[in-house]
């Protein structure tokens, strides 16, 4: 100590104090950090704990979807030898076990989809492509200005799209689809059909569900998409919801698609609307304290405090969906690329290919349209 200086216990004590109201002043922005996470966690995803736990009125399985998103994302393989011996890199995981029964290529119109049996879920599985990388941007922004134009059959006041619309009924997509589901459930019985896409891909599916319900009369239709468009207007919605009331639309973040085409509000009869149900996944969090939250909205198709509360501006959003990525392997979107000598395929005067496993299984006595 040097001289003229003074020093007591008192000091040693002070600074103590002073390190342990620093340690304690941390220790508390830490916990409020965690309570503030806590409760932005029990807003956002208490409706989804509610019904998780309440078997009765089960919405969403996330078990389901982290399956039909790998079916969702395998749809965009491509080399269809791989894809239809399901040999190719998106085959494995959490669906390995899959059983391809055909595959529909309409390439007039650039359109695919394909149908089999899954054992895990024991359901026939049919997954539509959606639009491919190289045409994204341009797709998206004919999104902006696509019209209401075309008044959906047997429902009054219900309006569409024509392009979403004529993409399943006016192409060799319905009837390959129809044909396929016809394969599966004479193989492995009246099972329940699971239908999914991602993109275009979902806006095709939402049109071959209700097809499904509504025109073939079939039960055990369920319906899951992923980061799929506005399909039609409120009305048409609202008649959806009546047909296929567990309806899911997945959505991510601030993916830009599911903004498209735009909602006004101010003009509620007039403008596109989404059907029920959709489940926003996005995070949550404070600084490093980050969480997943799958939340489920409520059922106008259009809740504000989802993935209407943020701007929809993300392509990159919309091609990864539950971890798993949407990009297409090939940026050509319409060219075959298949072993010919290894796979048996019917082919159309326009060239339209269907590749089936069971080739003369459909020649009984199949689905009719009512």
């Amino acid at each position: 100590m040097t001289r003229g200086s003074r020093y007591t216990r008192n000091d040693d004590v002070a600074g103590y104090t002073s390190m342990s109201a620093k340690t304690e002043g941390m220790e508390r922005r830490g916990l409020l950090k965690a309570a503030l996470l806590l409760c932005l966690l029990s807003v956002c995803s208490g409706r989804e704990l509610t019904l998780k736990h309440n078997p009765s009125t089960t919405i969403y399985n996330s078990t389901l979807a982290k399956i039909l998103v790998e079916y969702a994302a395998a749809i965009y393989t491509a080399d269809l030898t791989q894809l239809f011996t399901w040999t190719c890199n998106r085959c494995g995981d959490m669906i390995k076990d899959f059983e391809m029964i055909d595959i529909i290529v309409d390439v007039e119109n650039c359109l695919q989809a394909y149908v089999g049996f899954a054992s895990d879920i024991n359901a026939v599985v049919v997954v539509f492509r959606g639009t491919q990388e190289n045409s994204i941007q341009n797709w998206i922004a004919d999104l902006l200005w696509k019209q209401l134009d075309l008044d959906y059959p047997g429902m009054p006041e219900a309006m569409v799209h024509s392009g979403f619309y004529s993409a399943y009924h006016n192409t060799t997509l319905r009837d390959g689809v129809v044909n396929g589901i016809q394969k599966t459930r004479k193989l492995y019985g009246d099972i329940p059909i699971m239908i999914t896409g991602h993109s275009m891909g979902g806006a095709i599916a939402s049109f071959c569900a209700l097809d499904l319900v509504v025109n073939y009369g079939l039960d055990g239709v369920k319906l899951m998409t992923f980061g799929q468009p506005r399909v039609g207007n409120a009305a048409f919605a609202s008649y959806f919801k009546t047909y296929l009331p567990q309806a899911i639309r997945v959505t991510h973040a601030h993916d830009i698609v599911p903004h498209l085409p735009p909602y006004f509000s101010f003009f509620p009869q007039k403008t596109y609307h989404h059907f029920p149900r959709e489940v926003w996944i996005h995070n949550v969090g404070l600084g490093t304290l980050v969480y997943s939250v799958e939340k489920i909205c409520d059922d106008s198709g259009e809740d504000p405090t989802c993935c209407r509360s943020v701007i929809g501006d993300s392509v990159q959003d919309h091609i990864y969906y539950l971890g798993v990525s949407m990009h297409a392997e090939d940026l050509s979107t319409c060219r075959i690329v298949m072993d010919y000598s290894k796979l048996q395929y019917q082919m159309d005067l326009n060239g339209n290919i269907v590749l089936s496993k069971h080739p003369n299984l459909s020649n009984g006595r199949g689905f009719s349209a009512q």
